[in-house]
């Protein structure tokens, strides 16, 4: 393998770091401003001389030192081992490398220049001058010129890789660096002269990881399923019988992923042009050669086992089910699969990645992403790096379960160790003023896990054969997420230790604020941002703040006096006033923030779209958020709340735009299809919407087209109804939802009755027990019962409807069976249970059982309405006429189902008494009223009957 050192001390190397002239790279003040700079500038003139020259050897080896450069960084700060040289003394004159300011300097000038929209760079990244290097080759324009030489695909997926790193690099994802590994990525499956080069499983799970690093979940899953097709790996997530815990006597099914590599005759995983490697065969490993793997800790739990126990008949093939994928993976013993080709297994973390970054907080979720990790960790991964990743997928998952938190965060810290002792230098460096990560202090090493022999340790070609593919975090994104996992679970005081270590003040502020130390936070991020009006000695000598909790001068500053800003501004200036913004409500700290990332931090503009919103000053408001999209188009919460503030405005063509872009971008957003529909219920006939923006309803299945509309719909109904249909089923348990679908599909003509009974029986599903029968729409009942006594035969012997039937929504257009089946378990399941005190729903039911021809059951129902009208208070002695007639249209009712439904002189006597009582409670009111005369003429011709 060729060595890192040795290509980046080629004489084209040198030539390009400056280092071969005789002037060097001059004063450690303008190094600090250009080194960058000089970079590219050196780029320029070797490429355009090679030109002139005919020489296009000098792209292959331009390329070959980014890669390396490349490479040298993400081993010392990712994968490991510590690299055995110093970088700063192979890239920078000996004058800087041994000057620990200007050194410093010169770091500080590239982690500035490489912040973009406002996000920065870690600090204390490590080597940073290696990246800085790959960076500037792998972007200069005039590198275009090195896909004569080395081909399209090759130089494309190089510069999409360090780009993609100088993203993860970032606090937050950067809205323009996106767009330029797009581009890329477009550009790369537009090209048609070496596609099968470009759509290799590595390259294809690589670009999966791209997307799920930004939130395209279905694009990685899509990319995934193509990998998985190519490589030939076959695998389900089923289920098996086998007991988890000591106790458990039964075998229950327990979830488990069967998997299984191709044939090793078959079509190498990692065959095809692939991204290069300075000297690395980045081909898989043979299984049978022995691996070292790092330290995988033991559950010791007493009521889970280490692993599940599957039974016997678990691995039995004649037991499996038909919808096993295949027979080779019914044979398959769970307890005891076959190790998995290192590209198989990065494929089943991603999709446990991709999954868990769509629903991260949903349990269901967490427990069917766990078997993948389990079966990379017990199938023995031949790769360190996979093994790795595969202990740390699974303690993020662990970390949310009792009985598993434990083991979680143990084995991150173990992982925090390994990366950290391995990616430590062996060879001295020059003191900075400002320490870098350690590891170590002055008592020793204080790792969790002794430091491995070298020969239980993984060389650097095979830490570095996957790393693309895996995107693991650096050494402090490792760190940092321990602390974080700290604060979940209350050690907050841990949390501060590494995060002051790390120098991650902003970090360090949040934490005091959660421990209701604001003023402290608050003196912390001022003490980042701003100096004393009347700065110390110190002060004038340090340009970087210096915060440290044991310094008494520290703690004298008053918070009021730190006025003057930093001149430069630290490179996470940006993101420091927004964070002050937010501790003291201060809308001139987020207009700060803009100002200070040349107006490209889109989160300065959100912030103060927010801090608007909530004054009810919702112009400003809207202004800011359209500002922060600007800059970042794809983030789906600005949309959101954009979209929130246009409805309050009533700007419903602009809400309707808002919401369009959210669901476009996260399509499982319930609210965002929701409001939607709001929006475009209120949109004038006259504004048209784009069809990208709404989807085109579908025709429902219960819909007929030969029936007659009466009416023509309100427009843009149908698409609020369709983004409705599509929120109920992505939120189920929301009863606001089901009733604006309810509403709105009873306006559609004609009506989607399938739905409408869907709607109905949800909402009394999630608000029966509480709103009891204030939960049904009577009227909508009522056109549902008209529509099936309309198109639905009654039985021949089955009397003639009654006059209070309702009329039809539209006109017979044909039995539809499952309607009727739908609405009669509706009726008999749902709504009878419910109605207590409602007299129309009594009635309801009384049609229902006259169209069933069930007159027993129909006169109970025309009784009980009656009663219910009855009881209703007042109406013998307000002066509501309005209570008083629907008492008499209540008891004329039950008079006529007397005549018609009931039998002999009995049911003329309850229709006499029934009149009876009625006049003799109204007499003193309502005597000589309309309605009372209608009953007294009523009771005579019972009489006389």
């Amino acid at each position: 393998m060729a060595d890192a050192k040795e290509i980046l001390c080629m004489r084209v190397a040198t030539i390009l770091i400056g280092k071969s002239t005789s002037t060097g790279l001059g004063q450690a003040d303008s190094v600090a401003s250009r080194w960058m700079q000089q970079v590219s500038e050196r780029i320029g003139i070797l490429t355009k001389g090679g030109q002139a020259n005919g020489d296009e050897h000098i792209y292959q080896s331009l390329h070959k030192i980014g890669i390396a450069a490349l490479d040298s960084f993400l081993q010392s700060n990712v994968t490991g081992p510590p690299l055995c040289w110093n970088s700063a003394e192979v890239l920078f004159p000996p004058d800087i490398a041994k000057d620990p300011w200007k050194l410093h300097s010169i770091r500080q000038t590239i982690i500035q220049d490489l912040s973009v929209d406002g996000e920065a760079v870690y600090l204390l990244a490590p080597n940073i001058e290696l990246f800085a290097l790959a960076k500037c080759i792998l972007n200069h324009p005039a590198s275009i010129g090195s896909e004569k030489v080395l081909g399209y695909q090759d130089f494309r997926w190089s510069r999409v890789t360090v780009n993609f790193w100088h993203q993860k690099l970032l606090s937050e994802n950067a809205a323009s660096l996106q767009q330029i590994i797009y581009d890329d990525l477009d550009l790369l499956a537009k090209d048609h002269r070496n596609r099968k080069a470009e759509e290799t499983p590595r390259r294809l799970v690589q670009r999966a990881t791209i997307h799920t690093q930004h939130g395209f979940d279905h694009r990685a899953r899509v990319d995934l399923q193509c990998a998985t097709e190519k490589t030939g790996l076959e695998f389900e997530l089923t289920g098996r019988l086998g007991k988890r815990t000591k106790f458990q006597e039964n075998a229950l099914s327990q979830l488990v992923v069967l998997a299984k590599s191709k044939d090793r005759g078959g079509i190498d995983n990692a065959q095809g042009t692939t991204m290069q490697s300075y000297g690395t065969n980045e081909t898989s490993r043979d299984a049978t050669n022995k691996s070292t793997t790092p330290e995988d800790l033991n559950l010791n739990d007493d009521t889970l086992l280490e692993s599940i126990v599957f039974s016997k008949s678990a691995s039995d093939p004649s037991s499996m089910k038909e919808s096993d994928r295949s027979a080779s993976l019914a044979a398959l013993d769970p307890a005891n699969q076959p190790t998995l080709e290192p590209l198989d297994s990065i494929i089943l973390l991603a999709y446990a990645s991709s999954i868990t970054n769509t629903s991260p907080s949903d349990g269901l979720t967490r427990e069917g992403t766990l078997p993948y990790a389990t079966r990379v960790l017990q199938g023995k991964s031949t790769n360190w790096q996979i093994f790795t990743q595969a202990l740390l997928v699974r303690s993020r998952i662990e970390g949310y379960r009792s009985r598993t938190v434990e083991r979680g965060v143990l084995q991150l810290q173990a992982l925090v160790d390994q990366v950290i002792v391995e990616t430590t230098p062996t060879v001295p460096s020059t003191q900075l003023p400002t320490p870098e990560i350690q590891l170590q202090d002055d008592s020793g090493t204080s790792s969790f896990l002794p430091k491995p022999k070298p020969s239980e340790s993984a060389p650097a070609e095979e830490r570095l054969a996957y790393i693309h593919q895996l995107a693991s975090p650096t050494r402090w994104e490792l760190e940092a997420e321990l602390a974080s996992r700290w604060v979940s679970l209350g050690g907050l005081r841990t949390a501060l230790e590494i995060y002051e270590r790390l120098q991650m003040w902003a970090e360090v502020a949040m934490c005091w604020a959660a421990n209701d130390r604001e003023d402290k936070a608050r003196k912390i991020i001022r003490r980042l941002l701003y100096t004393p009006a009347q700065p110390s000695a110190q002060e004038l000598q340090h340009t970087q703040p210096s915060i440290d909790d044991d310094n008494e001068d520290e703690d004298q500053i008053d918070v009021d006096d730190l006025t003057q800003e930093r001149i430069p501004h630290p490179p996470d200036a940006p993101r420091l006033f927004c964070i002050l913004g937010d501790m003291e409500r201060s809308p001139s700290a987020y207009e700060k923030a803009w100002e200070v990332s040349n107006h490209r931090y889109a989160r300065a503009q959100r912030s103060l779209g927010k801090y608007y919103f909530g004054r009810g000053d919702l112009q400003k408001s809207d202004e800011a958020y359209v500002k922060s999209l600007k800059v970042n188009a794809l983030n789906h919460s600005t949309w959101f709340s954009l979209g929130c503030v246009r409805l309050q405005t009533e700007n419903w063509t602009g809400a309707v735009d808002a919401f369009s872009r959210a669901v476009q971008i996260e399509d499982t957003d319930a609210e965002s299809w929701s409001n939607m529909a709001a929006a475009l219920m209120q949109l004038p006939p006259d504004v048209n919407i784009i069809a990208a923006e709404t989807p085109e309803p579908t025709e429902s299945d219960d819909e007929d087209p030969s029936t007659t509309l009466k009416q023509e719909p309100p427009k843009h109904m149908h698409s609020a109804f369709t983004a409705l249909k599509r929120a109920a089923a992505l939120k189920r348990d929301s009863y606001r939802i089901w009733q604006n679908l309810l509403n709105v599909a009873v306006k559609i003509s004609p009506p989607p009755y399938t739905d409408i009974i869907i709607a109905q029986t949800r909402v009394i599903d999630l608000c029966g027990k509480i709103d009891g029968e204030k939960c049904i729409d009577v009227e909508v009942m009522e056109g549902l019962l008209a529509h099936l006594i309309a198109t639905t035969p009654s039985p021949p012997s089955a009397p003639p409807p009654t006059t209070d039937t309702p009329t039809p929504v539209t006109a017979p257009s044909g039995r539809d069976p499952a309607f009727e089946k739908m609405l009669h378990t509706l009726l008999q399941d749902k709504i009878t249970p419910l109605i207590t005190t409602s007299p129309r729903l009594h009635l309801l039911l009384a049609t229902f059982s006259l169209h069933l021809h069930h007159p027993a059951a129909a006169l109970d129902a025309y009784e009980k309405a009656w009663r219910c009208a009855l009881n209703t208070p007042g109406w013998e002695h307000e002066d509501d006429e309005g209570k008083w007639m629907d008492v008499v249209d209540a008891t004329v009712q039950l008079v006529d189902a007397y005549e018609k439904l009931g039998e002999g002189r009995a049911a003329r006597f309850k229709a006499k008494t029934a009149v009876r009582s009625v006049l003799g409670r109204g007499r003193e009111r309502w005597a000589g009223s309309e309605g009372f005369e209608g009953l007294e003429r009523r009771m005579e011709e019972l009489r006389g009957g």
